[in-house]
């Protein structure tokens, strides 16, 4: 009777740890709209169960990616709210109001290490740190005019900009891109010199227009909000661009 117990203790103890690793279920659109808005970037399985292919491999693969929420949804009623017709992995961000559907149907193949890349190529966040990663979501992206801090890590000052335009960057959404560039790391040193920059000489911010391939500085001075609104507004009432440019001739990447 005891060793009964004792079992039966541990079964619902392994159910309840299981239930606990379960992704959320968004059973209606308020859940799924509630979902969306709750981080700056999430991914939503549009899943018809726990069999569809894609399932084990998102649940493998969001243990993995813990900075961005991950939910399922099988409410096809929902689906339709996002134009999604078929099984597919959907991921929302906020910084461009973007969404990318990767349709399990078309995918050669389904594996957590691809949904992981997935997620982690195209989590563009309200400001980006600029890698090899993130530069495939910040190029991907229909927004083709970035605002850059170049600032080196491990400053005073770095932590504080990165807060002050991290709550600027939603006034521009759709608009901008903002983009943090580490001018401490060696590989970013050829951005720098796109813009006719070297770390001794931040912090400083830039507009990158991937479009024209046409970059700008921030007067030096203090790097206020008010002085990087002004910025962003300039460049977009199109007054930067009878203002000479930044660094060297025009590239065609930075």
């Amino acid at each position: 009777m005891l060793v009964t117990v004792l079992f039966s203790l541990l079964l619902s103890s392994v159910i309840a740890a299981e239930k606990d690793e379960a992704l959320p279920r968004l059973n209606d659109a308020n859940a799924a709209e509630a979902f969306i808005d709750s981080a700056e970037v999430v991914v939503i399985g549009f899943l018809e169960g726990e069999d569809s292919p894609g399932f084990k491999e998102l649940v493998a693969a969001a243990k993995r990616v813990d900075s961005v929420p991950v939910a399922i949804c099988s409410e096809k009623e929902v689906w339709a709210d996002y134009k999604v017709s078929s099984d597919s992995i959907t991921l929302f961000r906020k910084a461009d109001n973007h969404q990318d559907s990767l349709i399990l149907s078309e995918a050669k193949k389904i594996e957590a290490d691809g949904l992981v890349n997935f997620i982690s190529t195209n989590e563009v966040r309200y400001i980006t740190e600029y890698n090899q990663v993130t530069a495939v979501g910040l190029f991907n992206s229909e927004v083709k005019a970035h605002l850059l801090l170049f600032a080196n890590r491990g400053t005073k000052e770095f932590t504080a900009l990165k807060k002050k335009l991290r709550a600027l960057a939603p006034e521009f959404t759709g608009k901008f891109l903002f983009v943090l560039l580490n001018g401490a790391v060696k590989s970013n040193l050829k951005a720098l010199g796109y813009f006719g920059l070297k770390s001794q000489d931040l912090p400083r911010v830039g507009i990158y227009d991937s479009d024209a391939d046409m970059k700008w500085l921030l007067p030096e001075g203090e790097i206020s909000t008010e002085r990087v609104r002004d910025f962003c507004q300039s460049f977009l009432r199109g007054e930067l661009k009878d203002v000479k440019q930044a660094g060297a001739e025009p590239k065609t990447e930075l």
